[in-house]
């Protein structure tokens, strides 16, 4: 119980950050500061902060149109789906029965 909460509170704290960042971005781009890197937004957006990413994108009307950015941040739960699809495959007893009996 207490790791599903502190994956919870991960989780929560990573969303948080990822909305910030991309208010604090937008604000930058309009005052002519220094700006958050592309590559900052999208990590953030990977290490489980993807739905407020995707809302401080909109709420922002930040980086919506911006390509290649746009996409890579539309991936990401893509990537993120298979990351966890491969572990429980490596991980459970299933995948491993699976992977002997399929690389015999």
């Amino acid at each position: 119980m207490q790791l599903v909460l502190l994956g919870l509170g991960y989780l929560a704290f990573m969303n948080l950050v990822a909305f910030a960042a991309f208010g604090l971005d937008k604000l930058a781009a309009v005052r002519a500061w220094w700006r958050i890197p592309e590559r900052s937004l999208l990590s953030l957006a990977f290490l489980g902060g993807w739905p407020a990413a995707k809302l401080g994108q909109r709420y922002f009307r930040h980086k919506t149109q911006k390509e290649p950015f746009a996409t890579r941040l539309n991936r990401v739960p893509l990537w993120q789906g298979g990351i966890v699809f491969a572990l429980v495959v490596l991980f459970s007893p299933a995948g491993r029965r699976f992977l002997e009996t399929a690389f015999r």
